[in-house]
């Protein structure tokens, strides 16, 4: 009788998407604790936007070390890390007596946590897969979604029924349990297990060699070429624009007389269209070209921004949720698949934790910008338009790094 054994690759995407599903289920409930952190430190808009601002820069920027340690040490001992600091941070920031003291708790705690497990956990997917790279990445990243239309409802729920300190200690419970289980199970060597990618016969490196290096370019080798720049660029522009609704979406629909739940529901629904976009539409990039639909990602985004320029209405701003999160989602499943594509599996975390670190920068602009803007003016509306053209740019970066790519393939 023959044996047929769980191809083991499997259990990293699920591993990774629980992985993801925890550390941005934290990152995204800023969403739900916003109201409260301006209440309790009477705080301007600007000034909390800046609690996540600098988590998300953060751990952005951590990616790219992270990234590299991952490459030589695997992913496994490093995610453990950042699950790890992340919960410590949670308890911290649940006996923060200033808003200084949130910057130094949740920001640090959580923009170090999801660093050392966000770049690691997608990476180690990619040497798993050759014909199914996008689809595995699109499911691994897809705890992203699920994480941002849990996290904000879970966390508003604690809150509304244990308070907002409570709510970060029992997050940071469930991080410590269902996280490091998730960490436990990373693995980025198919060749430990007996196989290669898809789960086919292994490739350099075998069994017999465990420390051999995987094909591909080195960070500093990418670093020479035109289409890592290019890919930088456009994950730069777009992400000025991108984390502007995570933080200031509820806020906006409470302005325009929607309920807290409403607005706290409305970040939920970016994580719904995520879903679709991870599963329904990366895909597509097997055969679309991954850098085309990119740039059609990217230009998708910059539409929903004029769309919420407009809207007021609950049924408008759902979906201008839905649909932006689509777009992104989108975006998000095609980083690490294009890639692998373009640099190869050698360097993979490290090459994807520098291209990270573009979107570390827009995290601390993006949020940031919008809140102050709205302390000077009253209004949303300078941020929001200012999302329309950061997306035209970043379509502008992607065509062109689909002209390079299919240079460097001719």
């Amino acid at each position: 009788m023959i044996k047929h054994r769980l191809f083991y690759g499997w259990i990293v995407v699920a591993a990774t998407h629980a992985a993801l599903f925890v550390i941005f289920g934290v990152a995204y409930s800023f969403a739900a604790f916003f109201a409260a952190f301006q209440s309790e430190f009477d705080a301007s808009r600007g000034d909390v936007s800046l609690v996540f601002a600098i988590s998300g820069f953060l751990y952005f920027l951590i990616g790219a070390f992270a990234g590299a340690l991952s490459d030589r040490l695997g992913p496994r001992r490093i995610s453990l890390f950042g699950m790890a600091v992340l919960a410590a941070g949670l308890f911290a920031a649940a006996h923060a007596q200033s808003l200084a003291m949130l910057y130094v708790t949740y920001s640090i705690g959580v923009g170090i946590g999801v660093g050392f497990v966000y770049v690691p956990s997608v990476g180690a997917v990619q040497p798993w897969f050759l014909k199914r790279r996008a689809l595995a990445s699109g499911i691994a990243v897809a705890g992203i979604g699920l994480g941002t239309l849990v996290g904000p409802l879970v966390a508003a729920w604690l809150i509304e029924a244990f308070g907002w300190r409570r709510a970060f200690e029992l997050l940071g419970i469930g991080t410590a349990v269902l996280g490091g289980v998730a960490a436990l199970l990373l693995d980025n060597r198919p060749s430990r297990h007996g196989v290669g990618p898809d789960g086919g016969p292994p490739l350099t490196p075998s069994p017999a060699s465990p420390g051999a290096p995987l094909p591909g370019l080195t960070l500093r080798e990418a670093m020479r070429t035109k289409p890592l720049w290019l890919l930088y660029a456009s994950t730069l522009f777009s992400c000025m624009g991108l984390f502007i609704p995570f933080v200031h979406l509820a806020p906006y629909a409470r302005d325009v007389g929607l309920s807290a739940a409403t607005g706290v529901l409305l970040v939920g629904l970016i994580g719904i269209g995520s879903l679709v976009g991870r599963f329904g539409i990366a895909g597509v990039g097997d055969r679309f070209g991954r850098a085309q639909l990119l740039a059609i990602a990217y230009g998708g985004m910059g539409v929903m921004f004029a769309l919420w320029l407009g809207s007021t209405s609950a049924p408008a701003l759902g979906v201008f949720a839905l649909l932006f999160g689509t777009f992104y989602g989108t975006m998000v499943a095609l980083a690490p698949a294009l890639v692998m594509d373009l640099f190869g599996a050698r360097s993979i975390a490290g090459i994807l934790g520098f291209v990270y670190t573009a979107a570390g920068i827009g995290n601390l602009i993006g949020p940031a910008f919008a809140g102050y803007a709205f302390d000077l003016s009253g209004s949303y509306t300078l941020p929001i338009a200012a999302g329309i053209g950061f997306n035209a740019a970043a379509v502008v970066a992607a065509l062109a790094l689909a002209r390079a790519g299919r240079s460097r393939s001719a």
